[in-house]
């Protein structure tokens, strides 16, 4: 049962850290610290910008709260993981994946799913103030998006569209 528990805890804090991302780049990043996130809008020059101090400051509170609780591997600590599987799960999606700054993942992907990131993330770098962009959020992508990218056909199901060929019984 504590496994169960320890795993709630570790969904629960992936789930609130979408939230805590969400409101920090809605309102921080593109309120007061627009000072830093600006250079994730514009055009990198070497590999590094002031937009990734965000990674370290996230970070803070997930080593604090891994160190706090890794005595007793109590609630703080498996919170702790939880906010350092979204980090890692936002630096693939984002930094490998959507912004190619590591060359690891293809540029594309077959899942919808990681279109609609990729292609609701290019929605909010369409504009490059801190006022007038959309599209804050990062795991969860709004509805509003999903009719950007078309569900992708599988195997050899036909496509609703298109007529069935008559087999030759049916001629």
């Amino acid at each position: 049962m504590e496994y169960l528990i320890n795993a709630a805890i570790v969904l629960a804090a992936f789930a609130f850290m979408e939230f805590v991302a969400w409101f920090t780049h809605k309102y921080i990043m593109h309120g007061w610290l627009w000072v830093w996130h600006e250079s994730h809008h514009r055009k990198r020059e070497g590999a590094f910008e002031k937009n990734d101090l965000f990674a370290f400051m996230f970070a803070i509170p997930s080593i604090w709260l891994i160190l706090l609780g890794a005595e007793g591997f109590d609630w703080r600590f498996w919170f702790g993981i939880g906010i350092a599987l979204y980090g890692l799960v936002y630096f693939l999606v984002h930094d490998v994946y959507v912004h190619r700054r590591v060359k690891l993942l293809p540029r594309r992907s077959r899942h919808r799913y990681f279109e609609l990131l990729r292609v609701s993330h290019h929605i909010h770098h369409q504009v490059h103030t801190k006022e007038g962009a959309e599209s804050f959020g990062f795991v969860w992508v709004a509805p509003k998006y999903w009719s950007k990218v078309k569900p992708k056909s599988r195997g050899k199901h036909k496509s609703p569209d298109k007529p069935a060929k008559e087999s030759p019984s049916q001629a």
